[in-house]
């Protein structure tokens, strides 16, 4: 199982490009952290998020 943001997906994998773009996410205005490490925008295309993968998105809100 796979829990991103604390909500656990009843996949065995996903492409985490595919889960941002089905979550509708802009990917220039989030950071993803995958297992307590903070994952590269560069690298979104090519993870895959497998079983027991822990991951946390957040989004960056302007605001004054």
């Amino acid at each position: 199982m796979i829990t991103i943001n604390g909500e656990k997906l009843e996949k065995s994998e996903i492409r985490l490009s595919d889960y941002l773009a089905e979550k509708k996410y802009k990917t220039e205005r989030i950071a993803v952290e995958l297992n307590g490490d903070i994952l590269p925008k560069s690298q979104y295309e090519t993870t895959v998020l497998k079983d027991g993968d822990k991951a946390e998105i957040v989004s960056f809100v302007g605001g004054g």
